[in-house]
């Protein structure tokens, strides 16, 4: 038996070192954000990085930058960016674990149900008619609302005789989404040329104009969103193995479904209001990660987390630099650099398992 979205199986070299992944995990985010934040058109020191980010601390204890220019490049550009980049790749990471289980479909995401398209929608509207448009609401606040809107509609869409299946969440979300997809795409259709290119460079996502009051809310919303599946990761686990088995062992499979949707639609909510729509970590991450640690929440939504936010924080570096001065969007780095990764993991976990088979 192989490690998937409808199994629990974790590999044996990595059962015993759960611990171990984790902490070198951390490591690896703490080290893809100072990366992050000296790489650039002008190249901080790692000294003077840590020098700027240790007196913001606490200036009582450690001494002033010593480069004025170097501190306001890391305090207010990109030590801001690269830890909004780690809350967003951390959290589109878990949620894609949680539809994926859910919905019992490996190919699940924010996409595929029509959140990130609603949220995405939302956003749109303010950004090209204006707040009036959308009751008065906010870039931020608009984006949320149609999240919970594209949410409430798959759940409303999907109900058959009192019951939602994972069959009829997945047609509903996909119809919705490219409901979603025509409204935007009307609304460009009367936006001016520098309304659809900023529009435009939105929706593939972006990170550009990071600053610091940015990043609170996302914060709090991922890390109470992940403490809160993890007090869910028996009943998620008890959906791998067959709703039937789920229903057997005493969970309310249609409730469930229902709290797991709102939860995940708050979560993208909050993230696509600050960084656009970006797409495939939700997809790809989930996936490496059961390679490693096998299906098991418990294990694997912390370790989804760490390694979408070490990848995003990477992946948007990587936006900034690869063609500077032009930055691209980040749904176009995580494809072109997260796609064949993904594939050659693919390749390698079946030839191993070809060669232990024969």
């Amino acid at each position: 038996m192989t490690s998937s979205v409808t199994g629990t199986e974790r590999p044996a070299e990595a059962r015993g070192r759960p611990a171990l992944l984790v902490v070198g995990l951390v490591v690896a985010v703490l080290a893809s954000v100072a990366l992050a934040t000296c790489l650039g058109p002008v190249m901080v020191p790692l000294r003077d990085t840590m020098q700027t980010v240790l007196y913001h601390i606490s200036s009582d204890w450690f001494a002033k930058p010593a480069d004025p220019v170097y501190a306001q490049i890391v305090w207010q550009f990109r030590l801001p960016r690269a830890l909004l980049g780690a809350v967003v790749g951390a959290g589109l990471a878990v949620v894609g674990v949680v539809l994926q289980a859910v919905v019992r479909n490996p190919l699940a995401d924010p996409y595929l149900l029509g959140v990130s398209s609603g949220a995405s929608f939302g956003a749109v509207l303010v950004l090209v008619i204006g707040s009036s448009a959308a009751a008065g609401l906010g870039l931020s606040s608009s984006a949320f609302a149609g999240a919970l809107i594209a949410t409430l509609l798959v759940y409303l869409l999907a109900q058959r005789a009192g019951r939602v299946t994972p069959f009829r969440l997945i047609l509903a979300g996909v119809s919705l989404a490219y409901l979603f997809q025509a409204l935007y795409g009307l609304l460009l259709l009367h936006a001016s040329p520098y309304d659809v290119q900023g529009v435009l460079v939105w929706l593939f996502g972006s990170l550009g104009a990071t600053s610091w009051s940015d990043v609170g809310i996302p914060a709090a919303g991922v890390v109470a969103g992940l403490v809160y599946l993890l007090t869910q990761a028996r009943p998620l686990n008890s959906l791998l193995a067959g709703e039937e088995t789920a229903v057997a062992l005493g969970l309310d499979v249609a409730r469930f479904r229902v709290r797991m949707l709102v939860v995940t639609s708050l979560m993208v909510g909050v993230m696509v209001a600050v960084s656009g729509a970006i797409a495939f970590v939700g997809l790809i991450i989930p996936h490496l990660c059961r390679l490693v640690v096998g299906a098991d929440h418990r294990r694997l939504l912390p370790v989804a987390a760490l390694t979408g936010a070490a990848f995003l924080v990477l992946m948007d570096l990587a936006a900034r630099t690869v063609l500077a001065p032009t930055e691209l969007p980040l749904s176009i780095v995580t494809a072109v650099f997260g796609v064949p990764f993904f594939i050659w993991l693919l390749r390698q976990r079946e030839a191993g398992r070809e060669a232990r088979f024969g």
